[in-house]
């Protein structure tokens, strides 16, 4: 083609803008955070596995019960007070609390009483503290930065969540739950000095002080349910929470059983899941989301029922644990564009309250997943029930693929 006489400068992309030093440094510290409460997660089931099954089952359910009953109450009270009011407010409780469990449990042991009690104190202060740090990430970052900020806050939750086992379980040989539970409250110590540091890079916006606690409750519902992009965002988020929550935590160390493989082989199914997330969420930071919003969340489901499919026909251990790496990879596609997406798309004044609404949808849908794969695996094998989860996961991906306001969502700045 012949040349028009004239030169075109070509303007290369501007450079990818770096997170606020605030945001990384917020990060850090609740990741950290994150790690100790994962080593004294383990240590206090450890602790009320001594006392039998009946009490350990009391102590996984005096946490969530209390976390359940008041988590839409705790999603519209950081949206009234500030949600960094009420993170250094939960913090400082969590503080006294495992500094005191630490003191009991040293002189009086661990009884049945005390775990009860500090277990109830976890439940209910993550209520209000799981709605207000899952709106953090949209108070301290622009838009564009929102789905790397996220990745990133998947990314480190993994990490400390594979940490914070195996730490939980050298400090139980060492110190016992009193020094976990010292550890622990160092972690918070950390948390609450970058709390008190850092600020969100805009002003929170609030619900109005004359509006009770229940309106604004309902309000929070109400939006949830009736928005065009929110709606379809949350049932699709419930129906993969089924799907693919379960999976290794429960079906992943009875498919072990099954085979004999032992309790190594469940270990890893675990690890390789985490693995798999992390790998996503880290990819995601790196390069950023698919511009189409809606096919990447498609795509990361779809992947998730290849690693499903493949976990259901395992034929050794070690293919268990590769398909459960393409499990934990599809979840953490999924999950990195999902997030922002019901983050970006919720009003200022909402933020809490959608989150807590988020958290609500997830953990219904688990404990009901929970219950009916257990008793299909009981019944018809735990492969049965595996397949159920790619059905579910695939039903996830119908729907993503299926709603419109999805379909047309396209990154920021794309």
């Amino acid at each position: 083609m012949a040349s028009s006489g004239t030169t075109e400068s070509v303007v290369p992309p501007p450079p990818r803008a770096v997170l606020p030093r605030p945001y990384l440094l917020w990060l850090a510290g609740t990741r950290a955070s994150l790690a100790g409460d994962a080593a004294l997660s383990f240590a206090l089931g450890w602790a009320a596995a001594a006392h039998g099954g009946q009490l350990a089952a009391l102590v996984l359910t005096a946490i969530t019960l209390p976390r359940t009953v008041l988590l839409l109450a705790g999603g519209a009270l950081a949206d009234r007070l500030g949600a960094r009011r009420v993170m250094i407010t939960g913090d400082v409780a969590m503080l006294a609390a495992t500094l005191t469990l630490a003191v009991a449990a040293h002189r009086w042991g661990t009884t049945p009483w005390l775990l009860l009690g500090f277990a109830a104190v976890v439940g209910t202060v993550d209520a209000f503290y799981l709605p207000a740090t899952g709106s953090m990430p949209r108070r301290m970052v622009g838009e564009e930065q929102l789905p790397r900020a996220m990745a990133l806050l998947q990314a480190g939750g993994q990490m400390a969540s594979l940490l914070g086992a195996p730490l939980g379980a050298v400090l139980v040989a060492t110190a016992g739950l009193s020094g976990t539970a010292l550890v622990d409250a160092a972690t918070f110590v950390a948390v609450l000095t970058v709390m008190v540091w850092v600020r969100p890079s805009a002003p929170a916006e609030r619900t109005p002080g004359s509006e009770s606690l229940l309106a604004g409750i309902r309000d929070g519902v109400r939006l949830a349910a009736t928005d065009p992009l929110l709606r379809p965002a949350l049932l699709l988020t419930a129906t993969a929470a089924a799907g693919l929550l379960p999976v290794v935590a429960l079906l992943g160390p009875l498919l072990a059983r099954a085979h004999d493989w032992g309790p190594r082989a469940a270990g890893l199914i675990v690890a390789g899941q985490g693995v798999g997330v992390l790998l996503a969420s880290l990819l995601a930071a790196r390069l950023g989301p698919l511009r189409r919003i809606g096919t990447g969340a498609t795509l990361g489901l779809l992947l998730a029922v290849v690693g499903l499919a493949g976990l259901a026909v395992a034929p050794s251990s070690a293919t268990a644990v590769a398909a459960a790496v393409l499990v934990g990879a599809g979840s953490g596609m999924f999950a990195c564009h999902v997030g922002p997406l019901i983050l970006a798309g919720t009003p200022a004044t909402y933020l809490s309250r959608i989150q807590s609404v988020l958290t609500l949808v997830q953990s219904m849908a688990l404990v009901v997943a929970n219950n009916v794969l257990g008793r299909l695996a009981t019944t018809t094998g735990v492969r049965s029930a595996i397949m159920l989860c790619a059905v579910l996961t695939c039903g996830a991906a119908v729907i993503g693929s299926a709603s419109a306001p999805l379909r047309a969502l396209r990154r920021a700045g794309s």
